[in-house]
């Protein structure tokens, strides 16, 4: 009876779980459906062959002075970086809008949902702080030679990229917006969040024809730029190569050493804030460090395979119940939850791409700066789509607002292929930690079986 009244508790939690999440676990669904792993694979393969020759042809005219080239590859790149700008404001929008409004739970559930947003907040501003630490470390001595620093700051002058920056101050002031139209028209994506959600939280108390009206508006938009968007990636490599071009063309020989160190300093640290996960299991889940190595290794390796936590979760519910023995509510709810919402590599991809863009192009980033840039990615890392890449795509209007080049990021997208392997371990592991955390009976022995 009680093992049958368990099942039942999980069945309803899973049920839960896919009814208080649809949003977000539909568009992955959608996009898989689009883009399945073998195509994604084919895809970034595609791009890597974009990269590589881009750099390598433009590197062979860096001291030719063919600037013709050049101009005609900004444009491309440019082209390719504004259409994935057009979808950003509207798309993180609705995606915010409907999935605030949609969430609803029973009182354990809720309690379970409390629970794992304070460790889902905890771990992503631990990540971003993390990153900030070691991407100041590993960027300190990192400079380019004189004449590449020139060219390469010349062009970002004259694309209009370097604004005059606000204080923190007034960044502050200005998260909650008094012009949500003029925020949206700015590019201005913090404040812009914190408006989708109100009318995402105002909305569940209004009359449910009503708000099931605007949620359907919501997911409509946000289904149709999601395809969108697909276009955008199926044309990756076009962008790609002419972003990549134009960047050998500037810095020459040096440009591979400069991917290479924020490729190498990215890895780096997602690596080591997943090791430093393992820890926090052990102390504050109460967990046997054996134990939970046991059970996060075969969906770290599903993962890092695939590159989509989505395909580890059938795995992390296994491991949650049968090898850590967490509650119904934690491996029913929690980790659908995490794998819809919660991608901790968010912070810090965002932190150790705005540290390394910083230096290359010449823009002056503060810790005052890094510190809005880590609240800003932990607000939207809930409304990234799932894609691959995703949280890189909404990174442009970011980079305009710290002084820098929106093309810049099409890079980052670019040598993503590597760092999105550790990526997804991390997202994963971090899945698993949320859930173990925010159990309410977590067995400190060996559950049986």
């Amino acid at each position: 009876m009680t093992n049958h009244m368990s099942q039942s508790r999980f069945v309803e939690s899973l049920t839960f779980a896919t009814r208080a999440v649809p949003l977000l676990q539909r568009d992955r669904i959608c996009i898989n459906e689009h883009m399945p792993i073998s195509l994604m694979r084919n895809q970034s393969l595609r791009v890597i062959l974009a990269l590589s020759v881009g750099l390598a042809l433009g590197m062979s005219i860096a001291t030719r002075g063919e600037s013709q080239f050049v101009g005609m590859a900004d444009v491309i790149g440019t082209l390719w970086t504004n259409a994935i700008r057009m979808t950003v404001i509207p798309l993180v929008t609705a995606l915010t809008i409907a999935s605030v409004a949609t969430t609803g739970a029973t009182a354990d559930l809720r309690r379970a949902m409390g629970r794992a947003f304070s460790v889902f907040v905890v771990l992503l501003v631990s990540g971003g702080v993390l990153a900030l630490v070691i991407g100041e470390i590993a960027f300190a001595d990192f400079a380019l030679p004189a004449d590449v620093a020139e060219r390469v700051r010349a062009s970002a002058t004259s694309a209009g990229a370097t604004p005059a920056l606000p204080t923190l101050s007034q960044r502050i002031i200005e998260t909650i917006p008094a012009n949500p139209i003029r925020s949206a028209a700015d590019g201005a994506l913090l404040p812009l969040v914190v408006f989708a959600l109100t009318i995402g939280f105002a909305l569940k108390r209004v009359a449910v024809d009503r708000r099931d009206a605007v949620i359907n508006f919501c997911r409509g938009i946000s289904d149709a730029l999601l395809v969108v968007v697909g276009w955008v990636v199926a044309v990756a490599p076009v962008g790609v190569f002419a972003l990549a071009f134009a960047l050998g063309a500037r810095l020459g020989i040096s440009s591979l050493g400069a991917l290479a160190r924020y490729i190498g300093t990215l890895s780096l640290v997602l690596i080591v804030f997943t090791v430093l996960l393992y820890p926090v299991v052990v102390l504050l889940g109460h967990v046997p460090l054996r134990r939970f190595f046991a059970a996060a290794a075969p969906a770290q390796a599903l993962a890092a395979g695939s590159r989509s936590s989505l395909s580890a979760l059938p795995m992390m519910i296994i491991a949650a119940r049968e090898k850590l023995g967490l509650d119904a509510a934690a491996s029913g709810f929690v980790l659908p939850l995490a794998v819809s919402i919660f991608r901790v590599n968010v912070p810090i991809a965002w932190v150790i791409g705005v540290i390394f863009l910083g230096k290359v192009y010449g823009v002056d980033i503060s810790v005052g700066t890094v510190a809005m840039v880590i609240l800003t990615s932990t607000l939207l890392s809930f409304s990234v789509p799932g894609i691959p890449s995703g949280s890189l795509f909404i990174l442009a209007p970011v980079l305009v607002d710290l002084g820098l080049p929106a093309e810049a990021v099409g890079i980052l997208i670019a040598v993503d292929v590597i760092p999105d392997i550790f990526k997804t371990t991390a997202n994963v592991t971090a899945h698993l930690t949320a859930a173990t955390l925010a159990s309410s009976s977590t067995p400190r022995t060996d559950p049986p079986g």
